[in-house]
This record gives C-alpha cells, sequence and structure tokens, in this order.
C-alpha cells in the first residue's frame, strides 16, 4: 500500500520545507499556506521516500521536506507514473502534471554529493478535489 509519510510546506520558495500535521488542499490553489500555490501547473510537490533513500546511501543524514517537496510518499514509484495520472491522496485527489524539473541553480545537496533526486524523480500536481492530507494516509492511483 502507498501512503504519505510526511506533508511540508514553506513560506518563501528556494527554501526547504518544513513537516507539518496536515496541509489543506485548494482547488486552482495548492496547499494552504505553501510559496509554490497558485494557478499554475506545479502546485505541489510529491518525492519518494525510495528517491530519498538513494541520496541517504550516499551518506547525507535527510529530513522530510529537504528536497522542498510538499508530500513525502511510500510505496509507490512516482516517476514512472505518466502526466494526467490521478491519484486519490487522504481527502483530495491530485492530477500529475510534470515528472521532475530543470533546476535553475545547483542545490546544497547536489553541491555536497555532485546529485540531486528531485529534477529527475520529483513529480507535480494540481489539485482537483479540495480536502487535508496528513501523514499516513493512502495513496491510491486513480487513472
Amino acid at each position: 500500500m502507498a501512503r504519505v509519510l510526511a506533508v511540508c510546506i514553506s513560506t518563501r520558495k528556494g527554501e526547504k520545507k518544513r513537516p507539518v500535521a496536515a496541509i489543506e488542499c485548494k482547488l486552482d490553489h495548492g496547499i494552504v499556506g505553501d510559496a509554490h500555490a497558485g494557478s499554475w501547473h506545479r502546485q505541489i510537490s510529491l518525492l519518494a521516500n525510495e528517491s530519498v533513500d538513494k541520496m541517504r546511501q550516499r551518506g547525507l543524514t535527510l529530513a522530510a521536506g529537504d528536497f522542498a517537496e510538499n508530500i513525502l510518499t511510500e510505496g509507490l514509484t512516482l516517476r514512472t507514473l505518466p502526466v494526467g495520472t490521478r491519484l486519490r491522496v487522504g481527502e483530495t485527489e491530485l492530477e500529475i502534471t510534470q515528472i521532475g524539473k530543470e533546476c535553475h541553480s545547483d542545490c546544497e545537496i547536489k553541491k555536497q554529493v555532485g546529485i540531486c533526486v528531485m529534477p529527475a524523480e520529483g513529480v507535480f500536481a494540481i489539485v482537483r478535489r479540495e480536502g487535508t492530507i496528513q501523514a499516513g494516509d493512502e495513496i491510491e492511483v486513480l487513472t
């Protein structure tokens, strides 16, 4: 079973996100209180803990939100889901809109070890059904 390990937000772009108890997702907005919210295609970022584990194997101590991900998942290979895939996450429904991203500058992690997993393995989504997401919520692939 795929599930949410952590939910994270930040009030400014370009910084790590911090874990919170729950996130509130709104249509045409994203996560209430998150710097990346807005009417665009990258409202919410998701990263698999299995991807983070690849970086931990390089000797890094990493916590939820260190890659600026909003939702840290377990049990689902996110990077293999095609754009347009819908996910039920807790009360919400999200739609994958982008796989990976181009980094505009090297992050601290890439500077330390020469590689970062978020550009290749992170995914981005928009909110299709509003609701709350918290750690422990089940993730179901709908389409």
